[in-house]
């Protein structure tokens, strides 16, 4: 259920806010004159929604490269190479 709350409660309120978000790890709507106005949410759930959004966007530009070119690399081979490049580094 969304929690919906008026942005005065933020200056009024905070505390319960900051609870409400650590708590139950969903975020609080802030209406401004009845009109959603912002979101407050826990700095651990803001993290876990970008990282999801940024392997999302990475694995959509893995698809599009993967279907316009037909190169295709063996999983066994490129780890095997790449073990040998760490090793040479090392």
């Amino acid at each position: 259920m969304l929690n919906i709350r008026p942005i005065s409660d933020l200056r009024n309120n905070f505390a319960d806010i900051s609870k409400t978000v650590h708590e139950s790890a969903q975020p609080v709507f802030l209406t401004k004159n009845g009109y959603g106005d912002m979101v407050v949410m826990s700095l651990e759930k803001y993290k876990a929604i970008t990282s999801e959004s940024i392997i999302a966007a990475k694995l959509k530009e893995s698809a599009l490269e993967a279907k316009s070119t037909p190169q295709r690399f063996d999983f066994l081979e490129t780890a095997a190479e790449m073990r040998e490049k760490l090793i040479e580094k090392i």
